[in-house]
């Protein structure tokens, strides 16, 4: 069994675009500049928020953190999008999700410049990913597919079963493992109400695990020599923690890892990468690769 470290991977690609970005800026090129919008103070925004700053600075980027309460009014939001979309400083920016109920998300996703949605929410990355033409890919399913290329995890005709429908990763995970480019694998999508889930991923060579359930994967469910992704991070209560919880992944870790081939932990798997990917998008973004 080998640990898939996306901790160790993501420093390394951070230290690959902070030589690339000293090496712009000397040519006389700009800084990039990512901004993020965070409403409210949910903990796990306000960790993730924080870990993109740090790996703005990491990477030799200009970052922008603009904060709401909670109650603020969705007009006010969209107007702040609006002029995010218009500085020309900034190259790409995130709304941090989730929003308060009161906020229609999919309206805020849609009024962001798709040429600066380096979160690759927006319905034209979207659709242009699902076709295989050049865009911003969601940052957790880019980051997946960077740990399988960096480890030589071969895909192509593997049989890959995906757990979980969500539109940030179960969706654009199963369609990047189908593409050609990218996974080239025969792929199942499963969620809470699939029939066969176990059998069907007691048959599978790489499984996906982005259901939000800890401890969903059981080492009945695997079988010797399996790939396995963990995407989840529930926080369960940890006395024995300072912070009074643990991140708990999808994965029953110390009973599916001695039959994986390749296995990521949680944290220091998936988490990392996500971060990474977003620093890629707003690489590819200030550089104007994918839009002119």
């Amino acid at each position: 069994m080998q640990l898939i470290d996306g901790k160790a991977t993501a420093a390394k690609i951070k230290e690959e675009i902070a030589a690339e970005v000293k090496d712009i800026m000397a040519k006389g090129g700009k800084q990039p500049h990512l901004a993020a919008i965070l409403v409210g103070h949910d903990g796990g925004s306000e960790t993730y928020v924080k870990n993109k700053v740090l790996a703005c600075e990491a990477c030799g980027f200009k970052s922008s953190l603009i904060r709401f309460e909670e109650n603020v009014s969705e007009e006010e939001l969209l107007d702040t999008v609006k002029k995010l979309n218009d500085d020309a400083d900034v190259d790409g920016f995130i709304v941090q999700l989730p929003l308060p109920k009161h906020i229609d998300e999919q309206k805020v996703i849609e009024a962001i410049d798709y040429r600066k949605d380096v979160d690759g929410f927006h319905p034209v990355n979207v659709g242009r990913m699902a076709i295989g033409l050049p865009c911003f890919i969601s940052a957790t399913p880019l980051g997946i597919l960077t740990l399988l290329q960096r480890y030589n995890i071969e895909t192509s005709g593997k049989k890959c079963v995906v757990l979980g429908r969500s539109n940030i990763v179960g969706k654009p995970m199963a369609q990047l493992m189908m593409q050609k480019q990218y996974g080239d694998s025969t792929v199942t999508v499963c969620h809470s109400h699939s029939k066969t889930l176990k059998e069907e991923c007691r048959e599978a060579d790489i499984i996906i695990a982005a259901i939000g359930r800890p401890d969903f994967v059981t080492a009945d469910m695997v079988k010797e020599g399996a790939v396995v992704i963990d995407v989840g991070t529930t926080r369960v209560p940890d006395a024995t923690r300072k912070s009074g919880f643990r991140l708990n992944g999808d994965v029953k870790f110390d009973e599916v890892s001695p039959k994986c081939s390749f296995i990521t932990p949680v944290p220091g798997g998936v988490g990392p990468m996500t971060i990474c990917s977003l620093m890629k998008n707003t690489l590819a973004a200030g550089k104007k690769e994918y839009y002119k």
